[in-house]
């Protein structure tokens, strides 16, 4: 199949349509994408071909889906290449509601979509010239991603917390007690968000799943929930951390 055939043309009486389907224009505008980026994509197969009536072609709410779950995935720092492998492990029949789910499980818990900065962008987002030696540090600390594009030029990907690792290189601090400090936390947070994940899926996810049948609508409420939920638990655990921090600091001076 050649790439035109999967991206189809752009425009058509709407007399041909069914309620639902959209040109590659709409859709592109649905997703709040380009036309030229919503016909990369589909050359890289990462949608199923479009529903065909003679030369038209349309595009309906499962191809939707789909593009807003390329975003999401993106949103967590996905390549393309990697985002194709997993759209592969999908069912071929995965239909809107499925997809949604997927989405809603898998939207980032930060705001905003990483972006690739070079050398002096990096610089400007930190507020101040960064040494290499502390460039390193972070990357270390797991709050930055160093790539390389395809024209061998170094880019750089903030990921949340960067801003903390950069303010915490001008504290007075070993650089061994961060690190200490950075693995204790990466192993705790891990650990609870692996948890709290399975009590999202197991109790909140998959009831709705086997409840009824759902609309579109019904599912954006469901991800919408998903968000508020995730809000109220990084409140729940920065008012838990400081709850505990409290007793320890409490049972310390019992001791004394």
């Amino acid at each position: 199949m050649t790439v035109m055939s999967a991206i189809g043309v752009e425009s058509g009486p709407s007399s041909e349509r069914d309620e639902g389907l959209r040109t590659i224009d709409e859709l592109a505008a649905a997703a709040g994408l380009t036309v030229r980026t919503t016909r990369y994509y589909a050359s890289l197969g990462l949608l199923p071909p479009p529903a065909r009536r003679g030369r038209m072609a349309w595009y309906d709410d499962t191809h939707l889906a789909r593009l807003e779950m390329i975003r999401a995935l993106q949103g967590h720092g996905f390549t393309l290449q990697a985002i194709e492998k997993y759209l592969a492990s999908l069912p071929a029949d995965a239909g809107v509601e499925d997809l949604a789910v997927q989405r809603a499980m898998l939207t980032s818990w930060t705001v905003g979509e990483p972006a690739e900065l070079t050398r002096r962008q990096l610089d400007e987002h930190a507020g101040r010239r960064l040494t290499d030696e502390e460039v390193a540090l972070v990357e270390e600390f797991g709050m930055l991603r160093r790539s390389t594009d395809d024209r061998g030029r170094v880019r750089y990907t903030p990921v949340h917390g960067f801003d903390v690792a950069v303010e915490l290189l001008q504290v007075d601090i070993p650089v061994a007690g961060m690190r200490a400090a950075g693995e204790a936390i990466e192993r705790h947070m891990s650990a609870l968000a692996e948890e709290l994940t399975v009590v999202l899926h197991d109790e909140v996810v998959e009831p709705w799943r086997h409840d009824r049948r759902h609309s579109r609508e019904d599912a954006a409420q469901l991800e919408a929930t998903i968000a508020t939920l995730r809000r109220l638990t990084l409140e729940a655990i920065v008012r838990g951390f400081q709850r505990s921090a409290n007793k320890v600091i409490t049972r310390s001076l019992d001791r004394r």
